[in-house]
């Protein structure tokens, strides 16, 4: 298993090698780009907003049923649904999921470009066909990913607002002023830096899975299963060691 994963792991830097190379075209690249952006980062949008609204509002409601001690300010309900949100949701878990969306879309769609023989006629034609198809992805996927990130962090505070304004469980003026209080600015770009750099994880590790595909439609879904399990064990690992390295 070790040697396995030795040898996996010198195949997607050979692979990355491939990818990180200038385009031919750069027309045709920010064309791409511009598409990607759209279908992996905009189309995400709706499903951002939702989770987070149901999270947030989720969120307040442990805290609010949960900090119950009279030595416990009031106002630490919202305090604690912002810090939850900003320094782990927003970030590690938002992308958890999105690993499932967006990276068994980029794993399914080269995997069928791969077994459908539209890699091998771009490699025949003198095409470098990884850097064509995979670069857009990855750059598209990170540079719009601090977008759903700030996105996840808004309405999460929102859902928890939603409860405290159409419940009697806390107030509003409670929970504003605890989402206020003792506001640490880097928790924000803390979660964005997290969130770009697991966004390269789920692009590249899909486009990985993708691209050496080998069979027919069985091993398509094969390996969009293989790329979400090897991201999600990915985004983990690197939330230790970012958090170790950021929050020090």
């Amino acid at each position: 298993m070790i040697v396995s994963s030795i040898k996996t792991f010198g195949k997607y830097c050979m692979f990355l090698t491939q990818v990180f190379r200038a385009p031919d075209k750069w027309n045709v690249f920010f064309k791409s780009l511009i598409f990607e952006i759209y279908k992996l980062g905009v189309d995400s949008i709706p499903l951002v907003i939702i989770i987070s609204l149901f999270i947030g509002a989720v969120i307040c409601i442990q805290m609010t049923l949960n900090i119950v001690s009279p030595l416990i300010p009031s106002y630490s309900t919202g305090l604690a649904t912002r810090e939850i949100l900003l320094l782990e949701f927003s970030s590690s878990m938002m992308c958890l999921i999105l690993a499932g969306k967006v990276g068994s879309n980029i794993a399914s769609e080269i995997g069928t470009m791969r077994v459908t023989e539209q890699i091998d006629a771009m490699e025949i034609m003198g095409v470098n066909s990884a850097n064509f198809i995979v670069l857009p992805k990855i750059l598209g996927f990170t540079l719009f990913v601090p977008v759903l990130c700030v996105l996840s962090m808004f309405f999460g505070l929102v859902g928890g607002w939603f409860i405290a304004q159409f419940t009697s469980m806390l107030t509003v003026e409670t929970y504003n002023y605890g989402i206020q209080a003792f506001f640490t600015e880097w928790y924000v770009w803390y979660g964005i830096i997290k969130t770009i750099v697991f966004a390269y994880i789920i692009s590249s590790v899909a486009a990985f899975y993708g691209y050496y595909v080998k069979g027919g439609a069985l091993e398509v879904g094969k390996a969009s299963t293989n790329a979400v399990v090897a991201s999600s064990i990915l985004i983990l690992l690197a939330d230790v060691i970012l958090t170790k390295l950021l929050l020090q």
